[in-house]
Order: structure tokens, then C-alpha cells, then sequence
């Protein structure tokens, strides 16, 4: 496959993860998927970021992110092994936890 074609379709893959934050975040809703509402609050998170306070909010960011993130993986993972335990009393096995 040309160069070209795997660097676009990276780069589309990247963008689709970046708009699958702004979404998984909430701003969309939040804002009435107001693009300029949405663009406004991009650049002063950016003006932040180039200013004094950046270290401070880069970790106070990331570490809300990462809670976040695991958060939501405790939550699917709980939601699977539910799933998972009502299949198996469904089809007359016993379920691990009994």
C-alpha cells in the first residue's frame, strides 16, 4: 500500500480518537454541539498550556484522565462479569461466584 495512503488513514484514525474524547467528555452535549462554544473553550485550555500554569495543569489533567479511564474500565468490567454470570445461569450452569 502507498505511504501516502497508511499516513491518511492514520491520521484519520487519530482524529476520530480526539473527536471520541471531546464526545466521551461530554462537550458536545454540554455545549448543544456548538462549535464555536466548543472551538472557545479548546483555545483557552490551549492559552492555559502556554502559560505559567502549565506543568500544574497538565498533571491535574492527566491524572483526572487516567482516573477516568479506569474508572470507566471498573464499570465495563463489572458489566461483563454480570453479563457473563447471567449467561451462565441462564444455560443451567453454575456460576463461579455461588
Amino acid at each position: 500500500m502507498r505511504e501516502w495512503i497508511v499516513k491518511r488513514r492514520e491520521r484519520t484514525r487519530h482524529l476520530i480518537e480526539l473527536g471520541g474524547l471531546v464526545v466521551k467528555a461530554g462537550l458536545v452535549e454540554l455545549t448543544d454541539d456548538d462549535r464555536a462554544a466548543l472551538y472557545g473553550a479548546f483555545l483557552a485550555t490551549a492559552m492555559t498550556l502556554r502559560g505559567e500554569q502549565r506543568e500544574e495543569a497538565l498533571v491535574r489533567w492527566r491524572r483526572r484522565g487516567k482516573r477516568a479511564f479506569e474508572a470507566e474500565a471498573q464499570a465495563k468490567n463489572a458489566t461483563m462479569n454480570l453479563h457473563h454470570r447471567h449467561q451462565l445461569r441462564r444455560n443451567g450452569r453454575p456460576s463461579i461466584a455461588q
